[in-house]
């Protein structure tokens, strides 16, 4: 017996950890702006306190006019009075609720750019591991849905709530003189109706996390049937129809839910509206009896069906904000559980190691991505000095790009350390260590920026140089297609704003190789992959340029092209996450292992 009251309990309690949030929202619209706040709350204190009066001036209208029928020499001028302050006071009343739409309409846009900054600063903070989890993605695809929007739409339901209560509050009070019972009536009534919102919103907002993967699903595809970078393939090999089809099905299911959902809301909506209905006319039926025998005037009745009509529309609105806010609650709890997500505390503040000359170390390295059962790097041991290369040889999948991001600490290591300057890379500043290395990713980005900013964010420190962007452009040998455009660096690339340039892939990857040249100051140059979109010729040139600019630095390269990775100092051939073979192009084919047989097969090709 004793199990149903600790449900209830327990359903309580989690009703006001929910509402938790309201205080915080608050204090987020403060902070936003202090001014508008107080001014919305002023207009709304006034909106409370104002309907009562127009009511108890009607009051005092209706009875000033019977009474002058009555009198011989009735008091117009009086009532006219009455009249103009009367519109005096819905004057007012207009003007606080045109200025309470007005301060919602700013704080909205405000609050709106406060959120998603807050969103976007969040996730600079982040690892790259974060946004590799799925469940991480739906917690941030929740967070920038809805929650930009439900600070303000809870602290307006809260500014609402108090208006209606002040209304309600002004209204029992005049009602009470007619019968406390009356009061009861109009609270009362409302509350099934509050309770089924209440269940509902609850309903709503479980229906909305659960098939946030299922709309993550329809954006991609969005973006896959509409974006230029897909569009391509989606023509060629004849993907719309199937995708669209499948854009339909995902919104299909989606819909049987929403139509349910909608359908039981309105349903008990209604018949639990009949409840207070009914209560209205009760009261109704009541003040008209009693008027009738002569226990209250005119304007008494006239007064007190105002009252009751609008005290429960108060009532009704009041429950809704209590339901709405709520759901707000329960939707805001996306947007902090988001920022609150746990971040590793920031480890290492070194600028530079003890010994320079000892370059770079890894010792006994392993890594697992999380969940995973096979290490992705299992035991890599290798050392770079200054002025060494390094190539990394290796099927796709072996590893190679995983060693890259542990290098540049996107990842740490599971076991093993790795070393610079003779420093553990965890006790490095990241910043400070990032600035020491230039890198280009076989995805690197491809922004819709111009020329210029898309070489220059290589190094944001200088990435309004220009005298930077055309040295690392000529490094990268991306200059003379440059200056053949009409515009030069401030070319606009990318077809999504106007005057759009679109580059081939080979021109995009000399821009990235001018990317990664813009941080002269970088002793550590890595490339993955970064001709596999270039001709030959185009290959070799590069390359040349890449050993000219290299000089005292230590490189290194992955790559399929064994005419590339042949130059290295140092070949380290990777399967599997293991280290298969080391050596120099000549001991590695000597060996006759897995790299000469990669090499021989490679050469054949081009026989």
């Amino acid at each position: 017996m004793s199990e149903e009251p600790d449900k209830a309990v327990s359903l309580f309690r989690r009703s006001l950890g929910v509402f938790a949030y309201s205080t915080r929202a608050l204090e987020l619209v403060w902070t936003t702006s202090r001014q508008l706040t107080i001014i919305l709350a002023l207009l709304t204190l006034a909106a409370g306190i104002l309907p009562a009066a127009v009511a108890y001036i009607g009051q005092l209208i209706v009875d000033g006019v019977v009474e002058a029928t009555r009198a011989k020499s009735p008091d117009t001028q009086g009532v006219l009075k009455l009249v103009l302050l009367e519109a005096l006071v819905v004057t007012a009343m207009a003007a606080s609720q045109r200025g309470i739409s007005a301060s919602q309409s700013l704080l909205r846009a405000l609050l709106g750019q406060r959120v998603n900054v807050m969103i976007l600063e969040k996730a600079m903070t982040l690892e790259l591991t974060h946004f590799e989890d799925s469940e991480f993605y739906d917690k941030l695809t929740q967070a920038r849905r809805e929650a930009s929007s439900r600070p303000l739409s809870l602290v307006t339901r809260t500014f609402g709530l108090v208006q209606n209560a002040i209304s309600l509050t002004s209204y029992a009070v005049l009602l009470f003189a007619f019968s406390p019972w009356a009061v009861v009536i109009l609270v009362g009534a409302g509350l099934p109706s509050f309770f089924a919102e209440a269940k509902f919103s609850g309903d709503a907002f479980r229906l909305f996390r659960w098939r946030s993967p299922e709309t993550r699903m329809q954006m991609y595809l969005e973006t896959v049937i509409a974006r230029e970078d897909g569009v391509k393939e989606v023509k060629l090999f004849q993907l719309g129809p199937r995708l669209l089809q499948r854009y339909r099905d995902i919104f299909k299911r989606l819909f049987v839910e929403d139509r349910r959902l909608t359908l039981r809301r309105d349903g008990w909506g209604f018949v639990l509206g009949l409840i207070s209905t009914a209560a209205l006319y009760g009261a109704y039926a009541w003040i008209v009896i009693t008027t009738i025998a002569g226990t209250i005037t005119l304007g008494a009745m006239t007064m007190y069906l105002v009252l009751f009509r609008q005290g429960q529309s108060a009532v009704a609105a009041i429950l809704t904000s209590i339901s709405g806010m709520y759901e707000d609650n329960l939707y805001l709890s996306n947007l902090y559980e988001y920022l609150e997500q746990p971040v590793p505390a920031k480890r290492g503040d070194a600028v530079y190691g003890p010994d320079p000359a000892s370059g770079l170390e890894f010792r006994n390295v392993s890594f697992s991505y999380p969940g995973a059962s096979k290490k992705a790097l299992d035991n890599i041991s290798l050392r770079i000095r200054p002025g060494e290369s390094l190539a990394l040889v290796g099927e796709n999948g072996s590893g190679k790009t995983t060693l890259i991001k542990l290098l540049t600490r996107l990842y740490d290591p599971t076991e093993g350390q790795i070393l610079l300057d003779g420093l553990d890379l965890q006790n490095w500043d990241v910043e400070a260590l990032r600035q020491r290395i230039g890198v280009i990713f076989q995805d690197f980005g491809r922004y819709q920026f111009s020329v210029g900013e898309n070489i220059g964010a290589g190094d944001v420190r200088h990435i309004a140089d220009s005298e930077r962007w055309e040295k690392a452009a000529e490094t990268g040998m991306a200059a003379p297609f440059i200056e053949d455009m009409p515009k030069g660096y401030q070319t606009q690339l990318g077809r999504w704003f106007k005057d759009g340039r679109e580059l081939s892939g080979g021109q995009w990857q000399k821009i990235a190789l001018s990317r990664a040249f813009m941080r002269s100051d970088a002793d550590i140059l890595v490339l993955d992959e970064p001709t596999a979109a270039m001709d030959a010729s185009s290959e070799a040139a590069v390359f040349e340029h890449f050993r000219t600019a290299s000089g005292d630095k230590m490189t290194i390269l992955i790559s399929h092209r064994f005419s590339t990775v042949r130059a290295a100092a140092q070949i380290i051939v990777i399967h599997d996450g293991k280290i298969l073979e080391r050596g120099d192009h000549e001991s590695l084919l000597a060996e006759d292992g897995q790299y000469a047989h990669l090499f021989r097969l490679q050469a054949r090709g081009y026989q």
